[in-house]
């Protein structure tokens, strides 16, 4: 056994396997994985082997597809037969609601280049023998779905990494992962220590105990996962081709062929967790004890909706534990305050991800980023709030909606409220329909006196547009109140603050008193990041970014802060704040200051210490609403008697409660983009349009030199702003564009403005398109509407408004 390699992977599972591989198909062949036992031992070797490419990420989506295609590269590598099954997919909807998901997936198809149609129930019932057409009311044929054998591609992967010269250590447990004082890592293992440079975290089943060894409590929980397999199927035998793979989401029921009867799988809505607070080390290639009890409601479902399978015996019961994480997606990438420390966890459907999670991982450590948008995977979504009590109440929650709708929108309210702000009681009594991001409670809408708070979820306008049209009215016309509270705010000060800002910021950092819009790059140039920055002295700064990524923001930061003259100060809830917008905002907040809020008192984009009634607050003139407002931050302990001074004071101006919803709608006519929507990591700051804010004259940021070669030439897209012709249904994000019938694009989010009278969506498109303004199209819930580019926003253009 080796004592020195570049990367130690633990864990030998499929998702193991594939990240040894890519290490080594990147050039780092100096690695070694270990097991604790043999490889597949724990979830892999019961796995069902489905595989298939619908995601409700599309950038997950297109993963899936890397994992499926990669299959027959690793198989003629290594010699080792994956057990490919391409059989192609139906996945069936049996009502109108399920209808309109299944025409989402196949509108994104077009824009990932996947093969995927519409077809009516017949049509389906016509590619498998054993389907009842008339309990459907349409179906998606995907070419790209299938099945492997679990085992053969594990040990494909594992082939093909020894091939390349990495190491494989079997019966080889870790017991203790300690870390070094440069950077490197003791893995302490049953026979002996191995120093790995990094370390790769894909313990599976095991991935919290090993999470815990360096410190960690991971968000994963293990479900019992029950499938089938049935006696001869006359049906099945008597087919000239393998039985197409199947998904009946309203039976919550997966099948394939196996032998010459199915396997028939399924997501009961009240899942089991297994082995909740410690995984046993020595469970090995073992199974649950079956019960079918708690599946039997859908496995009636599926036996109407497929008769022949209600008239078969059943083979075998296979009842094995899978890991889940809050969201189901998986944990990858590096874990913030443990260097060179990565996870690939969390990984429930191996055989569609693992190819993707590990090509993620080895660009990421090999290259710096990932290469590609993976933040619904990325480990830093969930931060130190994340409890084991929450990750147990969200998996179950998400095992039983497995094969659900989500619609646009759509909360869940498992694990909730978890982290909720001083005023959250008083929000609430006004009406406060919350949704919750990184855990935290905030309001969507406020519903009115007298009627329900719940918003009735459908892919269509939902009850709640009304409500939002009197919010956004009030903000335009009077002046509006909002929580602020939800976004990441970072204090960097010391002597060296302003130098290492200029090195992670892209560009102009602000004079004292100012503020400042930039983005932040990676070394390639594409976004890392996306800030106001505001200088509060002459080595003092605030960072406020998009809340949901506050600890991805914090992992780059402290990956790059110097050893001395800098500190980091991740804010939190321990500064709160409101938000204030609309023309009598500046009357509202002379009022609760007595200050002079006048434009020459007060300029657009300057930051400062006030007085508002009873509470010390720092005070910034800037409103992501792109209206005339403000953004009012001050301590917890004081956020109640705030919100009492303005409600008090704003009375007699109209001053009303408004939430996300109304602000999305503001934004949009104001073209004003967002973090995780217009700007993510697949996106030069030149197609994003952000190229404004970078500080090419000074240099010296990281990123820099790749922007300065993409100045030069004409960005691969662009980002666009689109008014569609619709009815009763928005855009929201991933619907294709097209232009003059071909597809050119994606919309990346939308909504109807209501100020504007117009429903608007952003969009990147091809270059070659972007400065047309007619002949474009979006589909929207499987109809091509019309749609026009803007070239300037409906509201406010010249930004007279804003600076007044």
């Amino acid at each position: 056994m080796k004592t020195h390699v570049r990367a130690a992977v633990i864990g030998g599972g499929v998702v193991g396997a594939s990240v040894l591989y890519h290490l080594t198909k990147a050039g780092w062949t100096d690695v070694c994985l270990v097991e604790r036992a043999e490889l597949t031992s724990g979830s892999t070797w019961h796995a069902a082997g489905g595989m298939h490419t619908v995601n409700g990420d599309p950038n997950i989506a297109k993963l899936q597809s890397y994992t499926i295609n990669l299959y027959r590269e690793i198989e003629r590598i290594s010699g080792q037969s994956c057990g490919i099954h391409l059989t192609k997919g139906l996945m069936l909807a049996a009502t109108p609601e399920r209808h309109d998901f299944l025409k989402l997936m196949v509108a994104r198809a077009r824009y990932l280049g996947l093969d995927m149609r519409m077809m009516t129930p017949e049509e389906a019932g016509a590619m498998c023998p054993i389907l009842d057409p008339s309990h459907f009311v349409g179906a998606l044929h995907n070419t790209l779905e299938g099945h492997v054998d679990p085992s053969g591609v594990t040990f494909a992967y594992a082939k093909c990494a020894q091939m390349a010269g990495a190491e494989i250590y079997r019966h080889t447990r870790v017991v203790e992962t300690r870390p070094r004082p440069d950077g490197a890592w003791d893995v302490v293992t049953e026979r002996g220590t191995i120093v790995a440079e990094h370390v790769v975290n894909a313990g599976g089943l095991w991935a919290r105990e090993v999470g815990r060894m360096a410190g960690l409590e991971l968000p994963v929980l293990a479900m019992e996962h029950q499938y089938l397999v049935t006696d001869e199927i006359p049906e099945v035998a008597a087919a000239s081709e393998e039985i197409i793979h199947i998904i009946d989401f309203d039976g919550e029921i997966y099948m394939r062929q196996e032998g010459k009867g199915m396997l028939i799988g399924t997501y009961e809505p009240h899942g089991v967790p297994w082995s909740a607070r410690v995984t046993p080390w020595d469970f090995g290639q073992d199974l649950l004890a079956p019960d079918l009890d708690r599946i039997s409601a859908n496995l009636e479902t599926g036996f109407r909706h497929f008769p022949p399978l209600g008239r078969a015996g059943i083979k075998r019961i296979v009842n094995g534990p899978f890991t889940f994480t809050p969201d189901g997606n998986p944990l990858v990438g590096p874990v913030r305050g443990l260097k060179n420390y990565w996870v690939a966890c969390g990984v429930m459907a191996g055989l569609s991800q693992g190819g993707g999670v590990g090509l993620a991982v080895s660009n990421w450590m090999v290259e710096g980023e990932a290469g590609m948008d993976i933040w619904g995977m990325d480990v830093a979504r969930y931060g130190d709030w994340t409890t084991p009590a929450y990750t147990r109440a969200k998996v179950v929650e998400n095992y039983g909606r497995r094969f659900r709708v989500r619609y646009p929108g759509e909360e869940l309210p498992a694990g909730r409220p978890l982290r909720t702000t001083p005023v959250y009681r008083e929000l609430a009594d006004a009406g406060a329909v919350f949704g919750a991001t990184y855990g935290l409670e905030y309001p969507l809408w406020f519903a009115p006196a007298g009627t329900p708070r719940e918003e009735h979820w459908q892919w269509r306008r939902t009850n709640a547009h009304g409500v939002v049209a009197g919010e956004v009215e009030a903000v335009r016309n009077r002046v509006g109140l909002m929580e602020i509270s939800t976004y990441a705010k970072h204090e960097v000060s010391g002597p060296g603050a302003e130098a290492f800002l200029a090195r992670v910021l892209a560009g102009r950092l602000p004079a004292e008193g100012r503020i400042a819009l930039s983005p932040m790059l990676f070394p390639s140039g594409k976004l890392a990041g996306d800030f106001t920055v505001s200088r509060l002295g002459p080595t003092r700064f605030m960072i406020i970014g998009a809340g949901q990524a506050e600890d991805y923001q914090r992992r780059w930061f402290e990956a790059h802060m110097p050893t001395s003259g800098v500190s980091l100060r991740t804010l939190g809830l321990d500064l709160v704040g409101l938000s204030i917008a609309g023309p009598r905002s500046r009357e509202l907040l002379a009022a609760v200051s007595g200050e002079d809020c006048t434009s020459a008192g007060f300029p657009f984009m300057s930051i400062r210490e006030m007085q508002i009634g009873l509470v010390p607050a720092l005070v910034g003139r800037i409103s992501y609403t792109g209206d005339i407002g403000y953004e009012i931050w001050v301590r917890p302990e004081h956020q109640v008697a705030l919100l009492a001074a303005l409600r008090g004071e704003g009375a007699a101006l109209g001053v009303a409660l408004f939430g996300a919803r109304a602000l999305n709608a503001l934004r949009l006519e104001k073209g004003y983009g967002s973090w995780r929507t217009e700007y993510r990591p697949i996106y030069t700051a030149f197609e994003a349009g952000l190229d404004r804010l970078l500080d090419l004259r000074r240099g010296g940021f990281i990123g820099c030199q790749a922007a300065l070669r993409q100045c030069e030439t004409v960005p691969a897209r662009k980002l666009v702003l689109l008014d569609i012709d619709v009815m009763d249904a928005d855009a929201v994000g991933d619907e294709p564009v097209s232009h003059d019938g071909r597809v050119v694009g994606w919309v990346t989010s939308g909504g109807y403005a209501h100020n504007a009278g117009r429903s608007l969506a952003f969009a990147y498109v091809t270059s070659e398109v972007a400065d047309e303004t007619i002949g474009f199209t979006v589909e929207i819930l499987g109809i091509d509407r019309p749609a026009r580019r803007l070239p300037r926003p409906p509201f406010d253009p010249d930004g007279v408004r804003l600076r007044s």
